[in-house]
């Protein structure tokens, strides 16, 4: 899933565009919401705004949200040491797992992050989930390619060959078969 980031120079942009057009007299809001693609109820704060403060008023707040714990630099750190490998930190396999990644980002950053959240952190850096290519130890390549070339071929013959089934327990022209009821209007027995 890729996160787009909002464009805060982009939406400062368009506000001061609605502030231009507001001083040159536009006052239907409708018609600046088209020209700026956006909504009339922003444009209508924009506007109580603007009449109040000026253009001033419509300048951007920054960043929206709390700053990253990690900056650049460190997420670099970070990156450089998954790269060594969890040998390199002392972990038994060569496999990461999120607590493990966690007490790497600890040692090289000193910041803690509980380990359900490393996965964000992964992401930002663009790695992603990796299943281990494991073999079970007792695996005969002998007996799964005997499988695959001559017991699967067989099964699937064999399933083939069987009659297209019936949801029913019973045939529907079973002796057996429940009866439904006569023709009529469902709701047509004596009421007390």
């Amino acid at each position: 899933m890729v996160v787009q980031r909002r464009d805060f120079e982009a939406l400062e942009r368009r506000r001061k565009q609605a502030a231009r057009l507001f001083s040159k007299g536009e006052t239907v809001l409708a018609s600046v919401a088209r020209q700026l693609k956006t909504s009339r109820q922003s444009v209508c704060r924009w506007y109580r705004e603007w009449k109040k403060d000026g253009a001033r008023a419509l300048k951007g707040a920054g960043r929206a949200g709390r700053k990253p714990r990690l900056s650049p630099t460190q997420l670099r750190k970070v990156e450089k040491a998954l790269l060594e490998g969890a040998g390199a930190h002392g972990f038994g396999a060569e496999l990461w797992t999120l607590p493990r990644v966690s007490e790497v980002i600890r040692r090289v950053t000193g910041v803690q992050f509980h380990s359900g959240h490393v996965w964000r952190i992964l992401g930002s850096i663009d790695w992603t989930v990796q299943k281990p290519a494991q073999q079970a130890r007792e695996r005969s390549e002998e007996k799964v390619e005997y499988w695959k070339s001559v017991r699967w071929p067989e099964l699937k013959k064999t399933l083939n060959d069987r009659k297209p089934g019936s949801s029913s327990r019973t045939s529907p022209a079973s002796p057996r078969s429940p009866r439904s009821a006569p023709p009529g209007r469902r709701g047509d027995k004596h009421r007390f």
